[in-house]
Parts: structure tokens; C-alpha cells; sequence
């Protein structure tokens, strides 16, 4: 039994189980990380070969030929049908990615921790060992060992990694910038709480109560609670959006770094970018003040805070106007070269003008074939036309499907159905016997 480029195995149509191998004695099962990579690195392989066979007017059999209708549902067909095992091989890959990342977290985490004792065992030298140096340790092993057992027992999910990954499977900007000053501020409590309980007399224990004295963290205060209320704000707004049809979400195949500056179709996004930006090189400030004062809060000027307030501000802003609802502005009838002008009949191609057909990541062949467009009672799916290296139909701002046989003459209304679920309003035709 031999399994084809597609995953599929051959003379059944079914993917493949077990350990797969392909050319050369190549792991796919989809199981382990290298698997799921060659699995979907084949799949593409072979849905842009065949694309571009279609695209370029082979492999069509010989009997559809005559009828471009006919030749065109099936060339439809036929790439959905590809599309849908491709689509099975992303989310293997990005299951097995995700897996992997979760079992990696624990090794950076521990590398970060040795990486910590090696920089104090060199500044040590000359200086000594002092409490300081043992409190830093101390406090990064305890965030170590919770996410060595979040990693344990998420790790499907992507271990520590898990909280930050929204319900799109998108790392989350607001989020991740909030965990990152919650760590920092818990590492800084922890290394006050170690000093504390090794201080040597009630100087040293007032002393290190006053460094933790709200009227001096006040900025720092400030901002951890501005990025959580961002992280929780954006959550609710996006929800709501999503909801109400006002912003289309697509879920993503797996989580990347690249979330973090990038909108859902991967494109940089101004909003995302400058809030991870400043609260990176705020973040990088903060633990520059931490190495400086190990004994006390980071102290954030005032300056700073108000800026972390105004990114956070800016990526609001962006969350509550970014997207929209698609909308139909126009229905024409489909004229091909040297035909007459005639009205909208059944059997004809209409062109659907308008915009938001395909929202952003939905730009994958499995998503483009989930558009449907309503025309009176009819479910009509969006053919697939492909063109040399992509697709011509279905578009952001164009649709073009057929009138089927079974819409009754008259008045009717057309409506989009996009892959992330939203509807368009509705668009009245005449359509004629």
C-alpha cells in the first residue's frame, strides 16, 4: 500500500495511518514534529502543482471540456477536495509545533535560570557571594519550576505558553506584554521577600519594606495595572465585535512569534507593533533598574508610565476599529467578450461587487472554498478558478458564482456568506426565465 503526495493512500482516497513514509523513506505520520512537517510541506506540494496543472488548462477529463459550467465545478471540486487533506496536514503540523513548544519551554526556562548563575558566579569574582545574588537565583528557579509543571501538564496546548494563545490560536500582543511585566514584578517581589527573610537586623528589614513603599512604585503600579486592563479590554472587545458580526476572525493553524506585530492576515499592523515595541523597551528598562536596586521596586519615572498609558491607549484604538462587516455594493450580470447585453437568467454568472468576502487569514485554499453566496433559498459555494500561482475567484471585493437552475424567476434577494461566518445584507435581483 503506497501513500501519494497528498497523504492519501492509494486506491482508498483516505489519509494515510500509522508510521507513513513517503519518497525516500521520509517520515509523515503527523504524530512527531518532523513528520507533520514533511506531511504538510508535501501537501503543499502537491494542491500548488495540481492548482497550477488546472490553471494552466490540464487535467481537465475530456468529457467536462465542452461545458466551461461543468469543467469549472469540478476543476471547483477537485481543488477543495485537495485543499480539505491540506488543511488536515496544517493542523497536524501546528499540533505537533505546539506540542514541541510546550516540551521547549521548561529547557529555555532552565537555560535562562543557568545563563543567570553563570553572570553572577563571573561578577562574583573579586566582589563575593552576597544575599543579593543568592536572592536573584532563588527567585528565578521558583517561575522555573512552575512553568517546568505547566509545561507538564499543558503540553498539548503549549505549556506556559498557553495562556497567551487566544481562542483564534493567535499569540495574543495584549496578553503577552502583560504577562511579561506580571514576571517581571513577581521577580522583583520575590527577590525582596528572600532579602527580607535573610536580613540580619530590623535596619535592613525597614529598609527593604521602604523600597517596596506604593508612593515610590506608584508608575510601575500604574502600569501593570493599565497592560492587564488592556489584555482584559481587548478580549472583551474583540469578543464582542466577533458577536456582532463587526470583525470577522479566522482561526489561525498555530501560534507564531510573529503574531505579536502582525494582524490575522500576517500583514504588520501599527497598533500591535508600537504596543509591543514601547512595552519592550520599558520591560528592558524596568530590569536594568531591577540589576541596579535589587533591594526595591523598579522605579519607573513618570514619563515613562504615561507612555505605556498612550500605547495602550493606540492599540484600544485599533482593536475597537479594526475589520467591518462585508458588504455587498453591487450585483452585475457576467458578460463574456462578443455576448449581447441581456438580463440576469438562470444558468448565467453574476459578479458580486462589494467588500470583506475574504477576511484576513482566510486566505488558505480550505478557507476561500467555505464562501457561500444565498441567492433566494439557494446555497450556491463559490468555485474555486485558479490562476498561475493563486486564485481568481474567490476575491476580497469579487465574487463571481452561477445562478442555478432552481432559483425561481422574480425578485431575490443575494447575500454572502463568508468563511468566518458573517453575512451580508441583502441584495435585490430580477432574475428572468
Amino acid at each position: 500500500m503506497s501513500v501519494d503526495a497528498a497523504g492519501r493512500v492509494a486506491g482508498t482516497g483516505e489519509p494515510g495511518g500509522g508510521a507513513q513514509r513517503g519518497d525516500g523513506g521520509t517520515c509523515r505520520c503527523g504524530k512527531c514534529p518532523h513528520g507533520a512537517r514533511e506531511g504538510h510541506r508535501q501537501a503543499v506540494a502537491a494542491f500548488v502543482a495540481l492548482r497550477e496543472d488546472f490553471a494552466a488548462g490540464r487535467g481537465v477529463p475530456a468529457g467536462l471540456a465542452r461545458s466551461a459550467g461543468a469543467a469549472r465545478q469540478w476543476v471547483s471540486d477537485e481543488l477543495s477536495l485537495s485543499a480539505r487533506t491540506l488543511a488536515e496536514r496544517a493542523t497536524a503540523e501546528g499540533a505537533a509545533r505546539l506540542a514541541a513548544a510546550g516540551r521547549h519551554t521548561p529547557l529555555v526556562a532552565w537555560a535562562l535560570v543557568a545563563a543567570l548563575l553563570i553572570g553572577q558566579a563571573l561578577t562574583a569574582i573579586g566582589a563575593g557571594w552576597t544575599v543579593t545574588r543568592t536572592a536573584g537565583l532563588i527567585a528565578a528557579v521558583v517561575p522555573a519550576l512552575a512553568l517546568t509543571v505547566a509545561a507538564w501538564r499543558h503540553g498539548a496546548h503549549g505549556g506556559a505558553l498557553a495562556p497567551l494563545i487566544g481562542e483564534d490560536r493567535r499569540l495574543s500582543t495584549s496578553r503577552t506584554v502583560a504577562a511579561a511585566w506580571v514576571a517581571v514584578a513577581l521577580y522583583a517581589v520575590l527577590m525582596a521577600a528572600v532579602q527580607l527573610a535573610a536580613a540580619g537586623g530590623p535596619r535592613d528589614r525597614r529598609k527593604l519594606r521602604t523600597g517596596l513603599e506604593p508612593a515610590l512604585s506608584a508608575p510601575l503600579l500604574t502600569v501593570i495595572g493599565v497592560v492587564c486592563a488592556v489584555a482584559l479590554l481587548a478580549y472583551g472587545l474583540v469578543a464582542a465585535r466577533v458577536r456582532t458580526g463587526r470583525v470577522q476572525k479566522v482561526p489561525a493553524a498555530r501560534p507564531r512569534a510573529v503574531d505579536l506585530l502582525t494582524d490575522d492576515a500576517g500583514r504588520g499592523s501599527f497598533p500591535d507593533a508600537q504596543y509591543a515595541l514601547v512595552n519592550a523597551v520599558v520591560v528592558a528598562y524596568a530590569v536594568v533598574c531591577l540589576a541596579v536596586r535589587p533591594d526595591q521596586l523598579p522605579r519607573l519615572p513618570w514619563g515613562v508610565a504615561v507612555l505605556v498609558v498612550l500605547s495602550g491607549a493606540a492599540y484600544l484604538a485599533g482593536k475597537a476599529t479594526a475589520g467591518g462587516r462585508p458588504v455587498i455594493l453591487s450585483v452585475v450580470r457576467s458578460r463574456e467578450l462578443g455576448d449581447l447585453a441581456s438580463p440576469i437568467r438562470t444558468g448565467d454568472d453574476i459578479e458580486i461587487r462589494g467588500t470583506g468576502f475574504v477576511p484576513p487569514g482566510a486566505g488558505t485554499p480550505d478557507r476561500l472554498a467555505r464562501t457561500v453566496v444565498r441567492i433566494g433559498t439557494v446555497h450556491v459555494p463559490v468555485p474555486l478558478i485558479p490562476v498561475a500561482g493563486g486564485f481568481a475567484n474567490p476575491t476580497d471585493d469579487v465574487l463571481t458564482v452561477p445562478v442555478p437552475v432552481d432559483v425561481e424567476p422574480g425578485r431575490v434577494e443575494v447575500r454572502v456568506v463568508t468563511a468566518a461566518g458573517a453575512e451580508t445584507g441583502g441584495y435585490a435581483i430580477d432574475v428572468q426565465d
